[in-house]
This record gives structure tokens, C-alpha cells and sequence, in this order.
């Protein structure tokens, strides 16, 4: 099946966006996560619950608070706007829309894995003399990897599809935030488009399974050099 122009803008698009918004969120992900599974502290459920609320929420919601935080008359918005940076209707508002929404997915999939990760492994070679970050970069790190993995996976994914936040907080630009989703909703309200939606909604699952086939496929490539 060849693609359209519009189709291929909206597929680049998309995993532009879904692909920036892992980058900038793993690493706060990492942390987050072994935050919550190593670390007890007061407050440590109203952290677990924030962490995850996105999950929850509403995606228009989700999107609206972004714009009253990020668009220009918010707190943010305005600082950003002036230092040339802005989010709102933009595909930086995008990336941002996306990382939020999947966030916690990511976390949720990482802290699993830290989890299982037994702990007397890290203490043994604390014992023999390994710094704390040597113990996290050997250990910690090569075994919590399936999970990170399966995290950003997850996340892509969740980015691809992602609807109700984008369209709310930056709205649906051609060339600029109309993702594989927003083109498809585009489509829907013309009359007479229908052969072009149904392309559209066969190209995000294709899309959508192969993303998934692909984390099946270097999952297991990650358990078995760690097993070698």
C-alpha cells in the first residue's frame, strides 16, 4: 500500500512525536520508578497516586490543564513563549502531550522490574567494596533493562495513539501537530472520506503492531545476551 502525502505527513508526525516524548521522559521514569519501589517517605502515596493520574484522567482533561499550565496566558506558557520555546499549538506541545499521557505507563513497567530484582545481589557487591553508583550502573541497571525496554515500548505506543490531550492543548495543525489519530478524527468529519479514514485507521494498526512486535522481538533479544 503506497501513502499519500498526507499519510506519510501524519506517520512522520507521529512517531517524531511518540519517539521525543520516550527521550524526554525516560530518564525522569527511571528515577521515578526506583524512587517509588526503593525509597519509603512520607507522602509516598500521594506521589504514587499524582505519578499516576494521568492513567485515569480523562484525556481532554489532561490536555486542558496542560493549555491553562503551558498555553501563553498560563504560568509557564507565557516564559516559555518569550524565550521563543512555545508549547501550545505547537509540535513541542505535542511531544510534551504524549509524554504526560504515557508517563505513567512507563513507570509502572520499570518499577515492576526493580522490583523482581534481588536485592542481595546489590548488597553483596556493596560489601566488596562497589560505590553506590557502580552497584546501580553494573547490577542495578543490566537487570531492571527488560523492564526499561518494555517501558518505553509501552510508552511509544501509548504516544502513537494518543488523542484527547494533543487535539485540547495544541489542536490539529497539518504539518505541525495532526498526528496519525487527529488526521483520522479530520477525516471522520468529512463526508465523502470515508476510503481515506479506513486507510488511515489500517495504517495505525499496522503501525501499532509492528511497534509492539518490535518490543516482543528486542525483549527477548535483552533476555537472551543477559543470559549469555
Amino acid at each position: 500500500m503506497s501513502l499519500t502525502p498526507i499519510e506519510l505527513e501524519a506517520l512522520a508526525l507521529s512517531v517524531r512525536v511518540a519517539g521525543l516524548s520516550v527521550v524526554v521522559s525516560l530518564p525522569a521514569g527511571i528515577v521515578v520508578a526506583w524512587v517509588l519501589a526503593r525509597m519509603e517517605f512520607r507522602g509516598k502515596s500521594l506521589v504514587d497516586g499524582l505519578v499516576h493520574l494521568p492513567l485515569v484522567l480523562p484525556p481532554v482533561v489532561v490536555g486542558y490543564l496542560l493549555l491553562r499550565a503551558f498555553g501563553r496566558a498560563g504560568p509557564l506558557g507565557g516564559l516559555l513563549d518569550a524565550l521563543g520555546m512555545p508549547l501550545a499549538f505547537s509540535w513541542r506541545g505535542a511531544v510534551v502531550a504524549a509524554a504526560v499521557v504515557a508517563f505513567p505507563l512507563m513507570v509502572r513497567a520499570i518499577r515492576l522490574s526493580i522490583e523482581a530484582i534481588d536485592t542481595g545481589l546489590e548488597q553483596a557487591a556493596a560489601t566488596l567494596g562497589a560505590s553506590p553508583w557502580r552497584v546501580f550502573t553494573s547490577i542495578t541497571l543490566p537487570l531492571m533493562a527488560p523492564g526499561v525496554l518494555a517501558g518505553a515500548m509501552l510508552a511509544f505506543a501509548r504516544a502513537l495513539s494518543e488523542f484527547g490531550a494533543t487535539i485540547t492543548f495544541v489542536a490539529s495543525i497539518p504539518g505541525e501537530t495532526r498526528t496519525l489519530p487527529l488526521a483520522l478524527y479530520a477525516l471522520t468529519q468529512v463526508p465523502g472520506q470515508e476510503a481515506a479514514a479506513a486507510r488511515l485507521c489500517l495504517l495505525s494498526v499496522v503501525v501499532a503492531f509492528v511497534t509492539l512486535l518490535a518490543s516482543e522481538w528486542l525483549a527477548r533479544r535483552l533476555r537472551a545476551k543477559m543470559g549469555a
